[in-house]
């Protein structure tokens, strides 16, 4: 596998680290940087966000995922285009990419598209005056999708959610986090983008260490679990980890801002949990052979790069853990 990335045959990936069975396998850096270097990992700061949201509920600082949104930010009203059901958008509704909103990353023509969004200096009012969306003929309400919720993927909500816990917990995310999460953890170090009118951005540019990411994807493999300690409740991990939304029939579904894809090796299927972003930045749990992969790259714009991550966890890591499985027995 590593001469494949040295040879260039996965563009540019800069680290891949794999534990299994809590103990890391394989560490390899492919660029200067070494196991000290941040990562920006893009969109897998989401997963982060979902994670802290989890906290704040635990703390009751949060009721739950059916709180409504828009009222966290009663003193910036009113917002633009008024519709009752944008008054009734929910946490959940932005931890599964579902909301009413017209926002959609993956549409460019879309008025929520996050490139417009970092156009605007007041990021949270660009999200919350947004219209209602609209379903042609063509397009799959949520009443007929399966878990009566239609995908549409939202970077506005999930930096919404940042600043509703900014707002909810009374501290910046950075110090929340460090806090309730990257403390308990042993993470340090971190860095945070932040929007223009200051809060720290929870849908994405967080900067970590690979080791940073492999411990948080070790975190949802184990429940939430961090040796003796309980740092997310282990309800909170099997939510997020558990369908409410259905992406599309190659991606699988999605739970509260984390992937879940199936990957097929040698005839099996193995569902996996995925913190995913830009580039193919990946950390993926695979349940069933107790590993976490950690795949970190710069292939921003490189076309198919979640493919090419993805071929590294089902060419090599997934067939290595069978092997290794063979071998035990």
């Amino acid at each position: 596998m590593d001469a494949a990335v040295r040879a260039g045959e996965f563009k540019r990936i800069t680290s891949i680290l794999v534990a299994r069975q809590g103990r890391t396998m394989h560490e390899t850096y492919f660029d200067e940087g070494g196991p000290e270097t941040l990562r920006n990992t893009r969109s897998v700061t989401k997963t982060v966000t979902a994670m802290l949201v989890g906290a704040a509920i635990q703390q009751q600082l949060l009721r739950g995922v059916n709180a409504r949104v828009m009222p966290f930010f009663a003193d910036m009203g009113p917002f633009a285009n008024p519709d009752p059901r944008k008054d009734a958008i929910t946490i959940e509704d932005f931890l599964t990419m579902s909301s009413l909103l017209e926002c959609d990353d993956e549409n460019r023509f879309s008025g929520g598209n996050e490139e417009r969004m970092y156009l605007i200096e007041d990021w949270v009012r660009f999200t919350l005056d947004l219209p209602v969306k609209g379903f042609a003929p063509w397009l799959t309400k949520p009443v007929d999708s399966p878990y009566g919720r239609a995908f549409s993927y939202c970077t506005a909500g999930a930096t919404t959610l940042g600043a509703m816990l900014e707002r909810v917990t009374g501290q910046r995310l950075d110090a929340f986090a460090q806090r309730t999460l990257f403390g308990p953890l042993g993470i340090r170090g971190e860095r945070w983008q932040h929007a223009p009118t200051g809060f720290a951005q929870g849908g994405g540019g967080l900067e970590l260490r690979s080791r940073d990411l492999l411990t948080l994807g070790q975190l949802i493999l184990h429940g939430g679990r961090h040796g003796a300690t309980q740092v997310l409740p282990a309800a909170w991990v099997t939510a997020m980890t558990t369908p409410h939304a259905h992406v599309d029939d190659s991606r699988g579904d999605y739970g509260y801002l984390t992937w879940l894809p199936n990957f097929t090796v040698r005839g099996r299927n193995f569902p996996a949990i995925a913190m995913s972003g830009t580039g193919g930045n990946k950390v993926i749990v695979v349940p069933a052979l107790d590993v976490v992969a950690v795949i970190t790259t710069i292939n921003y714009g490189v076309p198919n790069s979640h493919a090419l991550s993805e071929r590294l966890l089902t060419e090599y890591i997934i067939p290595a853990a069978l092997l290794d499985d063979v071998a035990a027995d």
